[in-house]
């Protein structure tokens, strides 16, 4: 796809998938362990997860390639299957999307944080970034998306990366406080207009809070940039269950309403995080027809 493809394609509201991760552990998978991994070894699992959120009308797919960049790999004892994980996992999306929808590569943080706030450097993460992004282009990846970022220099090195590595569009999006601030400083309307700067596609914010809390965020991202907004919030704020596990109480209907509203403020990216299902897709593409 090129990035002229990919603007013409976002003239109109364009759905995205919801949750992976949240939905891969209903399904059985621990907490702990590479989640690539998991996936490689349970293809049925994933392909019925992506296949529904294709029927629900998702017109982009997230490859479950999320944490498959070298750093985090090493982690696992996993840096030697890099190459396999991150081309195996596009190709089961682009098989769930039976072209119906693009896949894209699913880029994320290394797990260690930038200088000043920890001993990542920026060519450390660069690299990490190239490689991956690489792998994931050569596997037939439509486009690339960079998510769930906290620091806007490990996301300018990944945007980079990406550059240097492929002439795919590249979608950013960060997670942010319910006030628009950044986890490492900073708010996202500065950090939008600092990434459109260095060529990003498009930006925009994913799990972070609920779709009820967004409004002023979007628009303020909105207002400060000129390519495509972003928005893939949580199921609403969780609760903590007496196990620890995060329970997500926003049903689908309440979800596709607010998401109608981020619409209406400026976003033309709609999907979902943690808590959502095809369901919330489902209900999110019904309540934009209608």
């Amino acid at each position: 796809m090129t990035r002229q493809e990919f603007q013409n394609l976002c003239q109109t509201p364009v759905l995205l998938d919801g949750a992976t991760g949240s939905n891969l552990m209903a399904a059985g998978m621990p907490k702990g362990i590479s989640t690539e991994l998991w996936v490689l070894e349970h293809p049925d699992i994933i392909h019925e997860l992506q296949s529904a959120y294709t029927d629900a009308g998702s017109q982009i797919l997230y490859a479950p390639t999320f944490g498959a960049n070298r750093i985090n790999l090493t982690r696992h004892h996993l840096e030697d299957r890099i190459q396999e994980l991150n081309t195996t996992l596009v190709q089961y999306t682009k098989k769930a999307a039976c072209g119906k929808a693009l896949t894209a590569g699913d880029v994320t943080t290394t797990g260690r944080m930038m200088e000043p706030f920890g001993d990542l450097t920026y060519e450390e993460a660069f690299s990490a970034y190239q490689e991956q992004i690489t792998l994931l282009a050569e596997a037939g990846a439509d486009l690339i998306v960079i998510e769930t970022m906290i620091h806007v220099g490990e996301t300018c090195a990944a945007l980079d990366a990406a550059h240097a590595a492929c002439d795919l569009p590249i979608m950013c999006s960060m997670t942010v406080e319910a006030d628009g601030n950044i986890f490492t400083g900073g708010n996202i309307k500065d950090a939008a207009s600092t990434l459109e700067a260095a060529g990003a596609d498009a930006v925009g914010i994913n799990c972070s809070v609920g779709p009820e809390q967004l409004e002023s965020i979007i628009r303020s991202i909105h207002s400060a940039v000129s390519i495509p907004v972003l928005a893939k919030p949580n199921a609403g704020m969780p609760v903590i269950t007496d196990d620890g596990q995060a329970s997500y109480q926003m049903k689908p209907e309440t979800f596709a309403r607010h998401m109608k509203i981020l619409k209406e403020s400026g976003a033309s990216l709609l999907g979902g995080c943690c808590g959502t299902t095809p369901a919330f897709i489902k209900a999110l593409k019904q309540i934009l027809e209608e």
